[in-house]
């Protein structure tokens, strides 16, 4: 009994931080993109590449640089894994020659100008980053 009850009380203090870790990000789009919601599996497939639309457009996916605690956040959320195994992803896909990475940037400021210059641009930013003209934040469902 003492055991479970010890078992309850670490999934229950884990279960808020995964929760607060999903807010640490949010996910914004080109404003011309037909969308004010994506599934989460959805958004893990365009950022894979094994989605090539969003809405109808071309998806156009950037991330933020591998060492940025916003990049951890999303990729934990979205794709359920840390940076490294998406690393990984990336490393077997370049190795046998079926994809690229997304374009990486610096900072939010950097993700909000190449979403916005790329009509089916897609991106995350950090949740206090407010967007420019020509850049909106769409919800992650699922």
């Amino acid at each position: 009994m003492k055991r479970t009850l010890m078992l309850l009380a670490l999934v229950l203090a884990v279960l808020p931080a995964r929760r607060a870790q999903a807010q640490d990000f949010k996910v914004v789009v080109n404003a011309s993109v037909p969308v004010d919601e994506i599934a989460r599996s959805e958004l893990s497939k365009i950022f894979q590449k094994k989605a090539r639309k969003i809405a109808g457009v071309d998806a156009e996916p950037v991330d933020l640089d591998k060492d940025s605690p916003v990049r951890e956040a999303f990729s934990q959320a979205v794709h359920g894994r840390g940076v490294s195994a998406i690393e990984s992803y990336w490393q077997q896909q370049i190795f046998s020659g079926k994809a690229v990475p997304p374009d990486q940037k610096k900072t939010d400021a950097e993700v909000f100008e190449w979403v916005k210059a790329h009509p089916g641009g897609i991106g995350y930013v950090s949740a206090g980053a407010t967007p420019p003209d020509g850049v909106k934040v769409i919800t992650v469902s699922g």
